[in-house]
């Protein structure tokens, strides 16, 4: 059987490495070099604490501050609001705690799953060099900060994370660049970290190619229907036929079924920012998320990468630096943020979905094409998960972990 999958950042890269891994032959396929896009932007952050979703109950108490402007790590328009009304109420309708605890079961297993991979994938692709296991930190300006996050901690130890309480004192010996203000931090143990996300991608694609995959960097067009069953794929190059289809084209993934098939995939756009940064300090020993302030520093190759928090706003939009530049402010406040190392800001959207899961199975209505999309804030880090469980349910063979959350047959026939 040949499988083309579409999209080469870490979620479509895990999904060929998976087939490929079962015998099959697989072409992947994206307009750019695997891993330059989504991919690259992100965090760098392995963490299980991923398992709580932006929409969790505690959201609707958010929710006045949050429209109101007043949290720096969250900025919106009226006129987005209004033209994605739709999908934005299904978000809120599902921060419920009857579907928390489903979301966070199910993002658990995918969490757990990945994270073994990730360091057997690496050793094999060679970089493992780019993979650190000292976890994470939360941190807190205030004691009621603290407080406030009570419940989150409660989540915390009922799945059995590996998450240590410190103090002020604690802290500072952890990490002595961290400055006095903050009162006290969660050290998420568990966690693990990535100093270059974009070229891990990178590799695992050669790899893959070297192992006899194929890599097309071409744009895909459309799908058409093959007689007798499968698909062609037309791309900015040339046609290619294909048995199995995989999507995993991330937050271009709306516009895309929309343009196919005239699809409603309820899809909202969280895009962020990052830049590099010196530092004029005692070297980081681990990403750090600023929870006043909203967003998350990481030592990686390129410098200190300082990434916001979300800013929902149309795809395609021109970016705007003020999130950058309000969180800027905020960090050299406290940290030793010494001078921009990038020309310009790198900015890319997350791909939500209205219950913070991601689609992973078989399209609606359309067989022989497959969906590996909508992994909102975290699909560097479930990745090769979400690879492993398409290939298996692709395979016949019985999922590694309960694929019904994930199944895209859960919205329906998209809107």
């Amino acid at each position: 059987m040949h499988v083309a999958v579409i999209g080469a950042g870490m979620v479509g890269v895990s999904c060929a490495w998976a087939l490929q891994r079962r015998g099959l032959k697989v072409t992947l396929l994206d307009r750019t070099e695997a891993g330059r896009e989504t991919s690259h932007g992100n965090a760098g952050v392995l963490s299980p604490t991923s398992l709580l979703p932006f929409n969790h109950p505690g959201l609707w108490r958010q929710l006045p501050q949050l429209l109101a402007g007043k949290h720096p790590g969250f900025r919106t328009t009226p006129t987005y609001l209004l033209a994605h009304g739709r999908p934005l109420v299904s978000f809120m309708a599902h921060a419920r705690p009857s579907v928390l605890a489903v979301t966070a079961q199910a993002l658990h297993a995918l969490i757990t799953l990945s994270r073994s991979l990730h360091g057997t994938w690496y050793a094999q692709a060679g970089v493992s060099r780019h993979l650190r296991e000292q976890g994470w930190l939360l941190l807190y300006r205030s004691a009621q900060a603290w407080q406030d996050a009570q419940w989150s901690r409660d989540q915390y130890a009922q799945h059995g994370l590996d998450v240590v309480s410190l103090d002020a004192d604690a802290l500072s010996a952890l990490e002595p660049a961290v400055h006095s203000r903050f009162m006290r931090a969660l050290w998420v143990r568990g966690a693990a970290s990535v100093d270059d996300p974009g070229h891990v991608v990178g590799a695992l694609a050669r790899v893959f190619v070297e192992r006899g995959g194929q890599f097309v960097q071409s744009e895909v067009r459309s799908l058409t229907p093959r007689v007798g069953g499968g698909w062609v794929i037309h791309s900015a190059m040339a046609g290619l036929e294909a048995d199995q289809v995989v999507l995993a084209t991330g937050p271009w993934s709306r516009d895309w079924l929309r343009a196919m098939w005239n699809w409603r995939l309820p899809m909202i756009h969280e895009r962020g920012y990052h830049m590099h940064y010196d530092w004029r300090g005692p070297d980081l020993g681990r990403p750090l998320y600023d929870t006043s302030s909203g967003y998350v520093l990481s030592p990686m190759r390129q410098g200190v990468r300082l990434t916001t928090g979300v800013e929902l706003e149309e795809q395609h939009c021109a970016p705007s630096e003020a999130m950058l530049a309000q969180a800027q402010e905020a960090a050299r406040k406290v940290f030793p943020l010494g001078d921009r190392r990038d020309a310009q800001a790198w900015h890319g959207s997350r791909p939500t979905l209205p219950d913070s899961r991601p689609m992973i199975g078989p399209c609606p209505e359309r067989p022989g094409l497959w969906l590996a999309l909508g992994h909102q804030h975290i699909g560097f880090s479930t990745g090769p998960g979400s690879g492993e469980l398409l290939a298996a349910l692709m395979t016949n063979e019985p999922p590694p972990i309960d694929a019904a959350p994930f199944s895209p047959r859960r919205f329906g026939r998209f809107w």
